[in-house]
């Protein structure tokens, strides 16, 4: 590679949280020769999310760089669950489960990393022949006192919360992986530092190099407060609808955003730098909003789609709408929802009565258009301008 080392590192190390042990990397590095770079998903649901490719993304710097990525299904782990961050332990997927799951994630997946530098592996392959012996020894290489040390454990074994034995194993599988694998680096979410180091201890015992070890920021949902989860219903996913991602970034706080901006933009760092000048000294952070809304819906779609996102999204701001419109999102368990709740649900009236009050007296309107119908139901995974009297607005996204 024609890469100085100190430009990589500064690439590598761009938005991420820790990297251990930079040292090793360098003197890795120094041999000039593409590197493995590992990556684990458990393929638990169907669809990925922005939340994902913050580590997605980086796989992808490490391609641009020469390296080769190891994209890991966990379709032998997914069905223990990781345990990772959860007080209960996870009900385990059927092996068709993780199948069908981990096709959607393969289609996915190219739409960011390149399909010549990246190797998609099952950890069945290695794990289903491991056999009881080989379990049995592998459980033998730590101690229960050794796992209780991660955090999550340990808050469940103190709050006398169950923990069953195979959510033990599970670092341990994942450690596995690296000696099957021979990794070179491991990335991750911060939650994920225990399981990572266990694979540098396991490849240690194998008599191999220890994989150096990248912890990636988890990324906040729509929400600003708990990690985005499908199962929380505060999540983007990368295959949903250009207007409905567009949307849905729009609807983040200007706080948030940069959060997102930061973890999320293939911008320089001194172009969002310059952003952040800009939004100081009184311009609207909106505009930033909606070019990195555009950059994201360009990434997973296309341009045009992005441009007819942003037409639609305008288009919907008009007709005597201000511009300033609030965003926001709310979460529905149905696959519709009545105007009256949705208002409700918006903040936009305090009870569904209210609304219903709104509507009779004709003050509510949604894209512009007068509601007459109290029964009126709008679907999931759409947009809306509502609004109630003459200043009550909100550009609200049904999830």
């Amino acid at each position: 590679m024609n890469i100085e080392i100190s430009q990589q590192l500064a690439v590598i190390k761009r938005g991420a949280d820790e990297l251990l042990i930079e040292a090793e990397l360098v003197e890795k590095l120094k041999k000039g020769q593409p590197l493995k770079i590992k990556a684990g998903f458990d393929p638990t649901a169907p669809d990925l999310h922005l939340g994902h490719t913050v580590l997605i993304n980086k796989l992808r710097q490490f391609q641009e760089l020469g390296h080769k990525v190891l994209f890991l299904i966990g379709d032998f782990t997914g069905m223990i669950g990781d345990p990772t961050g959860k007080s209960t332990t996870r009900p385990p997927l059927t092996a068709e489960q993780v199948q069908e799951n981990a096709k959607t994630y393969t289609a996915q997946v190219f739409k960011i990393l390149k399909p010549e530098q990246t190797e998609v592996v099952f950890n069945s392959k290695w794990l289903n022949e491991l056999g009881a012996a080989g379990m049995l020894k592998l459980a033998a290489s730590h101690t229960v006192a050794r796992m209780l040390e991660r955090d999550d454990f340990s808050k469940r074994f103190k709050g006398n919360q169950p923990i069953a034995i195979h959510e033990f194993l599970y670092p341990l599988l994942q450690g596995y992986d690296s000696v099957a694998l021979n990794a070179d680096v491991e990335l991750g979410g911060t939650d994920q530092k225990f399981n990572l180091l266990m694979g540098r201890e396991l490849q240690k015992q194998a008599g191999q190099s220890p994989q150096c070890v990248l912890t990636m920021p988890l990324l906040e949902g729509l929400d600003g407060v708990n990690k985005m989860s499908k199962s929380l219903g505060n999540y983007i996913g990368i295959a949903e609808a250009p207007e409905i991602i567009f949307a849905k970034i729009m609807s983040i706080s200007d706080e948030l955003m940069w959060r997102y901006v930061e973890l999320l933009s293939f911008e320089s760092l001194e172009t969002i730098a310059q952003w952040k000048a800009d939004v100081a000294n009184g311009s609207n952070p909106r505009d930033i909003k909606v070019r990195f809304a555009q950059e994201i819906v360009a990434r997973f779609h296309s341009q045009a789609d992005a441009e007819k996102a942003l037409a639609d999204f305008q288009t919907r701001s008009k007709g005597g709408i201000p511009d300033d419109v609030p965003e926001v999102a709310v979460t529905i368990d149905a696959e519709q929802v009545g105007v009256a709740q949705l208002l409700k649900l918006a903040g936009l009236v305090a009870s569904t009565s209210e609304a219903f009050r709104a509507i009779e007296q004709g003050g509510v309107k949604l894209d512009g258009e007068k509601v007459t119908d109290k029964g009126l139901m709008l679907s999931k995974a759409s947009s809306v301008v509502a609004q109630v009297g003459k200043r009550k607005f909100a550009n609200v996204t049904i999830m």
